[in-house]
């Protein structure tokens, strides 16, 4: 058998707005280093990463001073870029996961397909617009544009709750399961999961 290839990419992406360096890993263990601005993120970045068992390392630092805006919308990019960048042909994957996830009173459901087709979907209402410092409208801008930048298809819906803070953190959650399982390798998939022969 094939020795596995090292499924992991790293980007830098510097602009007027953002300073942002993005490493992550497919098969990882949960490690997790992350110094940006936005305290939120972090929180939310870091429950991804450790229920979807990736490696991440961020370095970001953005105008803040304007609002949080700029930085969560690059560093979504940056993770879709890495992620489709380390999943190469997508040989062998699963393709497919649904995953629920619950947070005390919350559940969030995240559905994606790694279909080389970016489309997102989004079925949130927060009881809060903002979560300390963090405006939950910020949610939608991130993983629209990692939808977008790891052209993969991904659905999220946020069926109820009354905490916003865990009604966003069941959504992180759920997120990292979702692609984690979509991403494992399944050793009876010959070649890519698809009818086309690509993704």
């Amino acid at each position: 058998m094939a020795e596995q290839t090292v499924r992991e990419a790293s980007v830098t992406r510097k602009t007027n707005e953002t300073d942002i360096t993005l490493k992550f890993a497919v098969d990882g263990t949960g490690e997790v280093k992350l110094e940006t601005d936005v305290p939120f993120l972090n929180h939310m970045l870091d429950l991804f990463a450790k229920h979807g068992q990736f490696d991440l390392t961020v370095d970001a630092k953005g105008d803040i001073d304007i609002d949080d805006h700029h930085t969560v919308e690059d560093i979504g990019i940056c993770l879709g870029q890495t992620l489709r960048e380390a999943l190469g042909d997508k040989r062998g994957i699963k393709r497919y996961a649904s995953v629920f996830v619950p947070m005390d009173e919350a559940l969030a459901q995240v559905i994606v397909d790694v279909s080389n087709r970016p489309h997102f979907e989004y079925r949130a209402q927060y009881p809060s617009s903002q979560v300390g410092s963090f405006t939950t409208e910020l949610v939608h801008e991130f993983l629209w544009k990692l939808a977008l930048e790891a052209r993969i298809t991904l659905h999220v819906i946020v069926h109820y709750g009354q905490n916003t803070h865990h009604m966003i953190e069941a959504v992180f959650k759920a997120l990292g399961r979702a692609l984690d399982e979509a991403t494992t390798i399944d050793p009876r998939v010959q070649g890519v999961p698809s009818t086309k022969g690509v993704l």
